[in-house]
């Protein structure tokens, strides 16, 4: 079941949206500000989003440039092209002006949807792309060969971008995939791996969250 994240601080509009989701079987979430739209995104995998504008706190803007790797829906009464164009190049995945059609909005997630599963093969963060079934992380197109502890890490902090990944939780992820890891020799993976990045770019893709765990930096 595919999991929407709905971000529309008009308690009306976000109660139709809620309802013709749970219609088709959608997972939703709520958020009524920008602020409490990152907090969500931080905690929760979303498959999509779908967001107003015009929001108290952060705006739909700032929100557009502060999402990685999720498509986005705008749906707003902001009508010029000007708006449209800015949104689409900054990130958004379509542009959709209020009042919308039950029937093309569902469509339009629908497209999203299935280009977002379809789309790559492997895991993709910025300029990072780790790639599925081949322990190789491309770095700016240079590859990194990656120990199999390593790759699993990756492939976790890769799958969940947008939260901070609990140490505890980090070694329960991997140890299907890799061979007996604690806290101290997590590190060690964690400070090998950036190592690794750091010959071929000086951008730092992996917070350290003191005294929680790991995530991957979405600011540079």
């Amino acid at each position: 079941m595919s999991k929407i994240l709905i971000v529309e601080d008009d308690m009306s509009i976000h109660k139709i949206l809620e309802e013709i989701l749970k219609q088709e079987r959608y997972e939703t979430l709520n958020a009524y500000s920008g602020t409490e739209a990152l907090m969500l995104l931080e905690k929760d995998n979303v498959d999509l989003v779908l967001l107003d504008l015009m929001l108290p706190g952060l705006n739909g803007e700032e929100i557009i440039k502060k999402v990685n790797n999720i498509p986005i829906i705008v749906l707003s009464a902001k009508i010029s092209t000007d708006d449209k164009v800015n949104c689409l190049l900054n990130g958004a995945s379509d542009y959709l002006i209020k009042p919308f059609d039950k029937k093309e909005l569902l469509a339009r997630i629908k497209v999203q949807l299935r280009t977002r599963k379809e789309i790559s093969p492997n895991y993709i963060f910025k300029d990072l792309i780790l790639l599925k079934d081949n322990y190789i992380l491309k770095v700016k197109d240079k590859e990194i060969a990656l120990t199999k502890t390593e790759y699993a890490i990756l492939k976790q902090l890769f799958l969940y971008q947008n939260q901070v990944v609990s140490k505890s939780k980090l070694l329960d992820l991997i140890r299907f995939d890799t061979e007996d890891c604690d806290e101290n020799s997590l590190r060690v993976h964690i400070s090998n791996i950036r190592k690794k990045i750091k010959k071929y770019s000086n951008d730092e893709y992996i917070d350290s969250v003191w005294g929680v765990g790991f995530k991957l930096k979405n600011k540079s």
